[in-house]
Parts: structure tokens; C-alpha cells; sequence
């Protein structure tokens, strides 16, 4: 369901993987908040409207010893350790984000997953912060679309586009 045409600059390595879908272009903005401690792991990924796993849109930090910290996409993803892993994520990974910083992303994502009771999550883990499973949980939807959602703990601010 994830539409997957990563054309982002360094990120460029992954190119459509199955044919194309109705899909729309999405800016995903995620800022930081000030914190003492390295940059903040973060995944963004998507549930359907039972809260079953969908897919990882972004890993955010480069040890895969982290990936499993948030806890809610482990338990979205039934502890399955080839999605835990990394080894087959539906998504890409870059570096860390750090604390103030802001991180945009842009994906064409299936129009299946808007106002249809799909949510995007994103867990955040720092290194000197306590792990914080499900720190922005939004509902995709067009009334969403551009609305500002302050985080739990980590997330000073998102918006997707």
C-alpha cells in the first residue's frame, strides 16, 4: 500500500517497487525539541485503521541495535524480526535528527491510506531521553493535511503536506 518513489537527493537508491498506484506527494516536517544528547532515532510508519501494521516510511539513525526500541512499532509489527531488523523495511534510513533540528521528507504515498482510518506514528528514541513509542500519532486524513501536531516528548512539532 506504501508507494514507494524515493527520488531525494542521496536517498535516491530506492526507486518505485511495484507499478504505479493513485498516489499523492507528501511533505512529512518533523521538528525537534531542545535537548541535552545526541540526535534522536526516529521511524515513521503507518497502521491501518485497526492499528495493524501497514509499513515503515523512515528510519531515522544508523545502529540498528535502536531499531527495536520503540516499542509500539514492535508490537505493530508482532515482533517480526525482518521488519524489527531493517533487513526489509518498507521504508529508507538516514542519520540521526538532532535536538532543535528540523527533518523534511517527501514521499509519493497510495491514496488508498488518506480518509481511510490509517494513521502515521512516529517513535522517537534518544540516547539521554527515555524511548518515547508513539510520540506523534496522526490520523491521515486532508482535514489533517497542514495542521501542526506538537509530539509527546521528543517532537516539538509535525506536519505533513
Amino acid at each position: 500500500m506504501l508507494h514507494e518513489s524515493f527520488e531525494q537527493g542521496p536517498f535516491a537508491r530506492r526507486q518505485r517497487q511495484q507499478p504505479a498506484l493513485a498516489a499523492r506527494p507528501v511533505t512529512l516536517t518533523t521538528t525537534l525539541k531542545n535537548y541535552r544528547g545526541p540526535g534522536a532515532y526516529l521511524v515513521l510508519y503507518v497502521t491501518d485503521a485497526n492499528g495493524a501494521y501497514k509499513g515503515t516510511l523512515w528510519m531515522a539513525g544508523g545502529k540498528s541495535k535502536y531499531y527495536k526500541h520503540p516499542g509500539s512499532r514492535f508490537r505493530a509489527t508482532g515482533g517480526d524480526p525482518a521488519q524489527i531488523s531493517g533487513i526489509k523495511i518498507s521504508g529508507i534510513t538516514g542519520a540521526s535528527v538532532g535536538a532543535g533540528r528540523t527533518q523534511e521528507l517527501s514521499f509519493d504515498l497510495s491514496d488508498a491510506l488518506f480518509d481511510a482510518g490509517c494513521r502515521l506514528h512516529i517513535d522517537a528514541v534518544a540516547e539521554d531521553l527515555r524511548d518515547s513509542p508513539n510520540d506523534v500519532v496522526i490520523p491521515l486524513t486532508g482535514a489533517n493535511a497542514g495542521k501542526p501536531v506538537a509530539g509527546r516528548r521528543c517532537v516539538a512539532s509535525f506536519t505533513f503536506r
